[in-house]
């Protein structure tokens, strides 16, 4: 089995593979201050729940956008499972060719997506992430990743609405019939939402216009469901995408070893 760590701004998620099958995927939050004790007592925990064996894991990979939990994490998973877990970013074999001014700054989320993007789907691509940022990737005909935009993701554009402004109320992430709103919730709602799937749609037309591509597009993130169901254009939803794309990343390196 392989340990797959996602580590968000919000969520770490993990999964556990066996075979190449994603057989367990669940989240715990992401916090800074935990120690590596305390992460290890939560995975730990997590595979009592689900009746796994620790002995069962075979190796470990993380992709990580918070450092300081990144450190935390390395520690519990060699302390629980008795092997060092690959992390990716500089010296880890990707097979991504990146096309942009300083590669090595691209995060590990969107090189994770974006291997995974190339590796399940045909390429030209548009890879999109739906998390607390809301990320959009473009990969060329040959697989190269060329770029991409970041932006508020829908989640943190509701939170900070609501929570910055004394008279707005939170309201849930559904969307309404009317793009016209009658009342404060809906008007919100549509705000938020709608606006969410008009920007989608006016992305991808601008990345498809401008790289003079037709492209297959991807998303994946716990929000992009309610999203791309009502996005212009065809989107594959993958609510495995960064999962996947951090197995096939171990898988290359220790054929390498």
């Amino acid at each position: 089995m392989i340990l797959c760590v996602d580590v968000g701004n919000t969520n770490i998620t993990m999964g556990i593979f066996k075979d190449k099958k994603l057989v367990l995927k669940t989240k715990i939050s992401t916090d800074k201050g935990k120690t590596a004790d305390e992460y290890a007592i939560e995975i730990f925990t997590m595979f009592r729940v689900y009746s796994i064996e620790l002995s069962d894991v075979d190796g470990c990979i993380i992709g990580s956008v918070v450092p300081q939990v990144t450190s935390q994490l390395k520690e519990a998973l060699k302390n629980l499972f008795g092997c060092t877990p690959l992390i990716v970013g500089a010296g880890i074999k990707t097979g991504l060719n990146i096309k942009i001014d300083s590669p090595e700054t691209l995060g590990a989320d969107l090189v994770v997506g974006c291997v995974a993007a190339a590796e399940l789907y045909p390429c030209p691509c548009i890879v999109i992430c739906m998390g607390t940022a809301t990320t959009i990737c473009y990969m060329d005909k040959n697989k190269a990743m060329c770029g991409g935009a970041i932006m508020p993701g829908v989640s943190l554009s509701l939170n900070a609405l609501t929570t910055t402004s004394a008279l707005l109320p939170s309201v849930s992430l559904d969307a309404t019939k009317s793009v016209i709103g009658k009342n404060t919730n809906d008007c919100i709602k549509s705000g938020v939402v709608w606006g969410a799937v008009c920007m989608l749609d006016g992305m991808i037309e601008k990345i498809e216009e401008e790289s003079k591509s037709d492209c297959t597009i991807v998303a994946s993130g716990d929000l992009s469901p309610v999203i791309v169901s009502h996005c212009k254009r065809k989107i594959i939803v993958k609510d495995d995408l960064v999962m996947q794309g951090l197995r096939i990343i171990y898988e290359k390196n220790k054929k390498l070893n």
